[in-house]
């Protein structure tokens, strides 16, 4: 861009793209898959845009060869995607289908012939419905049964993967799938979201262990922290908001997994809602198995006020009459989030500071974007002209450049999405992709960020 020096990433910096299974793969009934939360969910009238459904999605299942061709093209270096446990264990528990495995062989097969390399998700959000039918994450044995999961899946495909993270963004599987009903399961109890959260770490701690004695050398999780910011800097009432909401979705999952155990601030809100006799002696020890890499999806800030009577934030239990979330302000994307690029930066320099010697990927970060090019689909000249995204883009990877400048240990940068997919609740309406799909068709376009991207992995730099 003009008037702007050119930036270089590190070297052997890493570069690609994200997905996840339930919202691309379609083929929701074949090979023995069975169902998952977000199968019924989608189902359920009222609860998904539309009563939009994964049931074919991007049909990624029987275009993955096409799909990973396209990434080739596009000079991924990465792909992060992940694997649906339904597909593997279709109760959650007991044999495993080799018939879902194997669809993962050869996806794995067919990254690793471009130069691809394959960065497996073991959790994103499909739990097989035979689980939560017996409690889900509020229930302890779902931990137990996701280490034998992992353990199954690395059975198959741990010759040739790398690297593996074992949860994507536990705040969300729990918050918004227990406590505020958005997700599935769609359950609103502020409690069993606690419940939630200590099983999805319990679990992540227990498959990290078994991981690590199977010989996996690469082994994280990823979350969403947010960058949590008053509306006064000056205000004691609105440091207090931050701490709390810093609490509720920071610090209750990084300090359990780095060593320092529940905080004390957070253990206390928790009681206000539920006795947390659900964590057991030895369980905090199990969660702080050491991992070597955080992957951080970051999407936009969080401005909070200190209000008696304020609305506070149906997903952060106990925010209700002390805190107000604030409006976004300035340029937002379609989802309506604030784009702010800086705190990205300012995200990446807390963790690295009060979390050191762990090294970072951004694992997630993309905005949705209405890509008209004077209808939905692309122009006469194949071309989806998504400027906007080009910019999003561009801002948060100079904010992460930023933070590598001053210090931050930044592994790599992996693009939400590689696809237009299902968007959960929001169905098919809210587009993140750098390559359009037509959902009726199947076809596939590189946008113009697509192609944008595709230069910048070429010269490791904007």
């Amino acid at each position: 861009m003009s008037g702007r020096s050119e930036l270089r990433f590190p070297e052997n910096f890493v570069w690609g793209a994200a997905t996840a299974a339930y919202q691309i793969e379609g083929a929701v009934r074949e090979d023995g898959r069975g169902p998952s939360i977000w199968d019924t969910f989608s189902r359920t009238p009222g609860k998904v845009f539309q009563g939009h459904t994964g049931d074919v999605a991007c049909d990624h299942y029987h275009r993955y060869a096409d799909d990973v061709a396209l990434m080739a093209e596009l000079g991924l270096r990465t792909y992060r995607f992940s694997i649906a446990w339904p597909r593997i264990q279709p109760d959650g528990t007991g044999p495993v289908n080799p018939r879902g495995l194997d669809f993962y062989d050869r996806l794995v097969d067919a990254l690793l012939s471009r130069g691809i390399d394959p960065f497996v998700t073991l959790y994103h959000w499909d739990l097989p419905q035979a689980l939560q039918d017996r409690g889900g994450w509020t229930n302890r044995e779902t931990a137990e049964h996701f280490a034998d999961y992992a353990v199954a899946v690395h059975g198959r495909l741990g010759d040739r993967v790398r690297t593996w993270t074992t949860l994507n963004e536990p705040w969300c599987s729990a918050y918004l799938g227990y406590g505020n009903g958005m997700h599935a399961p769609g359950e609103q109890d502020a409690g069993a979201a606690f419940r939630a959260v200590h099983h999805l770490l319990l679990g992540h701690g227990l498959a990290t262990r078994a991981l690590r004695a199977a010989g996996v050398a690469t082994l994280g999780i990823t979350l969403n922290p947010a960058d949590v910011q008053p509306a006064d800097a000056g205000s004691e009432a609105d440091a207090a908001a931050v701490r709390l909401v810093d609490g509720l979705q920071n610090r209750i999952f990084l300090d359990p997994l780095t060593g320092a155990g529940y905080p004390d601030d957070v253990l206390a809100q928790v009681a206000r809602h539920v006795e947390p006799t659900f964590v057991r002696a030895g369980d905090e020890k199990i969660i702080a198995a050491p991992i070597d890499l955080l992957g951080v999806n970051y999407y936009s800030p969080t401005y909070v006020a200190g209000r008696v009577g304020g609305a506070g934030g149906s997903a952060y239990p106990g925010t209700a009459g002390v805190v107000e979330f604030l409006p976004p302000v300035g340029p937002l994307t379609e989802m309506g989030w604030s784009i702010e690029p800086a705190g990205l930066t300012r995200l990446l320099e807390r963790i690295g500071a009060d979390y050191p010697g762990l090294p970072l990927m951004i694992t997630e970060n993309g905005g949705a974007f209405p890509d008209k090019t004077g209808a939905e689909d692309p122009d006469a000249t194949g071309r989806v002209a998504d400027t906007d995204r080009v910019a999003y883009l561009d801002g948060h990877l100079r904010a992460v450049h930023r933070a590598i400048a001053r210090g931050v240990d930044v592994r790599g940068y992996l693009v939400w999405s590689l696809l237009d997919n299902f968007e959960w609740a929001e169905g098919y309406r809210k587009r993140f992709g750098i390559v359009h799909v037509d959902y009726l068709t199947q076809r596939r376009t590189p946008k113009e960020s697509a192609r944008w991207y595709q230069e910048v992995i070429s010269r490791n730099g904007l």
